[in-house]
């Protein structure tokens, strides 16, 4: 019997470790399974908090974006407080603008006053006729090179590069001279007026020495234009604006050289400070016209 018990023994106890090894490699197994696991989440994870990290930081940019908007708005209703009164939601011009709107109405056409239903309507109309008649436009003769629109009180007025520049260049031609006095004339006309002068390119490349690209030379001929009339013609820097614009604003294809001659042109823009007001009338709870 005691020979035999040995045997038995011992293969129990054999067996008993074996299933040990296994358990024990499972678990290990586990355990590399897991830690792979926790390793890819721990990547996702960073990844997650630096994509938020971004999209915080773009919240932060269009926070600070609507507060600056926020900021300019008080700017313009202070500036608009001054010229206007207000009674509730209800803009009202004053006695003096009102008189001074009213006379020159008088001077109207009766079929385009007519269509003037409200007071903002009023007021367009009384601002472009002062425009046309009072500024000095007839001066300024429509042309093949030279175009002039007028739209919501704001005078556009567009000249051909050949008439005030050289191929390429942005040195003002001195047979502009007359034309730039004109434009000077006008601008001194209505001390209210802030212009801006617009450079404009046709689509083809540019690069030399002293000009970069059409971006370049947009600016230049603008600031050129700028430059000339504060320092020639005394009017003040501050109701100046130079503008570039490039080639992104053509106003025909760049498909031929008819087309690019068309395109490449010099704008300006006499912007009257009624604008900010005209904004405030388009509101809703504007007064009507009496």
């Amino acid at each position: 019997m005691k020979k035999f018990f040995i045997p038995v023994a011992l293969v129990a106890i054999l067996t008993t470790s074996c299933v040990s090894k296994k358990k024990y490699t499972a678990l290990e197994t586990k355990y590399v399974n897991t830690k792979g696991n926790l390793q890819k989440t721990t990547l996702e994870k960073e990844a997650l908090e630096a994509k938020f990290a971004k999209i915080e930081d773009r919240v932060e940019n269009y926070n600070n974006k609507i507060n600056s908007l926020k900021s300019d708005n008080v700017t313009l209703k202070n500036e608009n407080d001054i010229k206007l009164d207000m009674v509730g939601n209800t803009a009202v011009i004053s006695n003096n603008t009102r008189k001074r709107m009213n006379e020159t109405l008088a001077k109207v056409d009766p079929e385009k006053l007519a269509k003037a239903k409200t007071l903002k309507d009023s007021l367009n109309l009384a601002v472009s006729y002062n425009l046309i008649n009072n500024v000095g436009l007839s001066d300024i003769k429509n042309s093949e090179d030279i175009d002039i629109n007028i739209d919501q009180t704001v005078v556009m007025i567009s000249v051909s590069d050949k008439l005030l520049f050289n191929t390429a260049s942005y040195r003002v031609k001195k047979s502009a001279y007359k034309l730039i006095t004109q434009l000077a004339d006008i601008i001194k006309s209505e001390p209210s007026m802030d212009v801006m002068i617009e450079g404009h390119t046709d689509s083809r490349t540019i690069n030399n020495a002293v000009i970069e690209d059409n971006w370049d030379l947009s600016v230049k001929r603008a600031t050129s234009i700028v430059r000339l009339l504060q320092n020639k013609f005394d009017i003040e820097g501050s109701r100046l604006i130079a503008s570039g614009r490039g080639d992104t604003m053509p106003l025909f294809p760049n498909t031929n050289s008819e087309n690019r001659a068309k395109n490449r042109r010099t704008r300006i823009v006499i912007l009257p400070n009624l604008d900010k007001f005209f904004a405030l009338l388009a509101n809703e709870g504007v007064i009507e016209k009496q």
